[in-house]
């Protein structure tokens, strides 16, 4: 049998909250420590309060050529998964075997230097990844074409805008030929057209039988680009199994709790901070209400848009604020309060969730909201005979009005 290219038995990772020590101690924090023994026992349940474990006794394997999705919500372990992974942070206890060369796409555009061209960045970048100079200079065609920065690849980067800096970041990423690769969240990275290249390039790899670890909130890309997935919870693995299976139960781990929804990973652009449902469930035909804070450093122009997922992950519904669709509104420095109402939508009975993304229209993408919101259809009444369409039929997740004529 096979070795596998990942082997992950009973790993924990402690982490420390507001300031509490246990290794790295430089020579006069360990004497001061030292003088405080004494009151050690006073403070070792405060100190108990202040360590969490971002990852509770996580094992599992992950075959050569197997693509495998990691799944959860914000705080779930996934981050701190691949970086213990890629070596950037070591566990607390537990074994990790890596049988192969491993590359890491965790933090598109590290490495980037903000007064060298995009030529020098990429290979700096290259060097920095791992890629020799032989392979940097075969690819270098490649890179910049996959990147759509061409007429600025002799520019300092620090002129490019947010979207071009990201887009060539990622092109140096996503040339890499190791033999497993971890993937953290990239599909962010610049407008729709941008994100389906991304995808389609972790196809690519995915399909020369190399060994993916790939994590993402986008729920349609797991179905797509991973056959299994695993589910974090609180930092253990919940479900190890079918992709399906596990975007299921991560939709419905999703509906549990209060609607609003805090987004913890904040950037320092423009982003969405939270959002709200007026009502969580409605009936066929009904319109979603939310109610959305959003925080800009400066004043712009800016849109959102909007997909509806059934509860196998799927998109079924887009809208969104854009010129072809209504108006851009604007972003006041600070903090902007927006109330979207959505519908009426005809959705069949079920369970949905919504995505958002506040968007620089035709431009780039500001911000994803990285967790859905949920709610749910309580009734499907369409035709308006008193009988549940979805219970009725179970033909799909949307109803809409037909309009026909006949001739002799």
């Amino acid at each position: 049998m096979t070795a596998p290219a990942i082997r992950v038995e009973g790993l924990w990772k402690e982490y420390s909250i507001g300031g509490a020590r246990r290794s790295g101690q430089t020579l006069r924090e360990a004497l001061v420590e030292g003088f405080r023994a004494p009151l050690r026992g006073i403070r070792r349940a405060a100190d108990e309060e202040t360590r969490f474990w971002a990852l509770s006794d996580v094992s599992f394997d992950v075959q050569p050529g197997e693509v495998v999705g990691v799944i959860g919500r914000n705080g779930a372990g996934k981050s701190t998964l691949l970086k213990v992974l890629s070596r950037i942070t070591a566990p607390t206890k537990g074994r990790v075997e890596i049988r192969g060369r491993i590359a890491s796409l965790l933090e598109v555009g590290a490495g980037f230097h903000a007064e060298l061209t995009g030529r020098e960045n990429i290979r700096l970048n290259g060097a920095i990844l791992g890629m020799s100079s032989g392979e940097v200079a075969r690819k270098f065609d490649q890179i910049v074409a996959f990147s759509g920065v061409e007429k600025f690849i002799d520019t300092p980067v620090k002129r490019y805008s947010s979207g071009m800096y990201m887009r060539l970041a990622f092109a140096v990423a996503a040339h890499l030929e190791p033999e497993i690769l971890v993937i953290d969240e990239v599909l962010a990275v610049g407008d729709a057209e941008f994100q389906r290249k991304c995808l389609g390039r972790i196809g690519e790899i995915a399909g020369n039988g190399r060994t993916v670890l790939f994590v993402s909130h986008n729920m349609s890309a797991i179905r797509a680009l991973c056959p299994s997935a695993m589910l974090l919870e609180s930092g253990a693995v919940k479900l190890k199994g079918a992709s399906a299976e596990a975007i299921a139960l991560y939709v419905s781990l999703s509906r549990e709790g209060a609607a609003d929804i805090v987004e913890t990973i904040t950037p320092r652009g423009p982003h969405i901070a939270r959002v709200g449902l007026t009502l969580s469930q409605i009936d066929h035909g009904g319109t979603l209400v939310l109610h959305c804070r959003l925080f800009s450093p400066q004043t712009l122009r800016a849109a959102i848009e909007i997909e509806i997922h059934d509860d196998a992950g799927l998109p079924v519904i887009y809208a969104s604020t854009a010129p072809m669709a209504g108006v851009e509104f604007d972003l006041a420095e600070g903090e902007t309060s927006l109330t979207l109402k959505v519908g009426p939508l005809p959705l069949a009975r079920g369970d949905y969730t919504i995505h958002l993304w506040l968007i620089k229209p035709w431009a780039e993408e500001f911000h994803r909201l990285s967790q859905p919101v949920p709610f749910s259809v309580a009734h499907s009444d369409p035709c308006g005979v008193g009988f549940d369409f979805q219970q009725s039929y179970g033909r799909g997740c949307v109803s809409v009005p037909i309009a026909f004529e006949t001739r002799a």
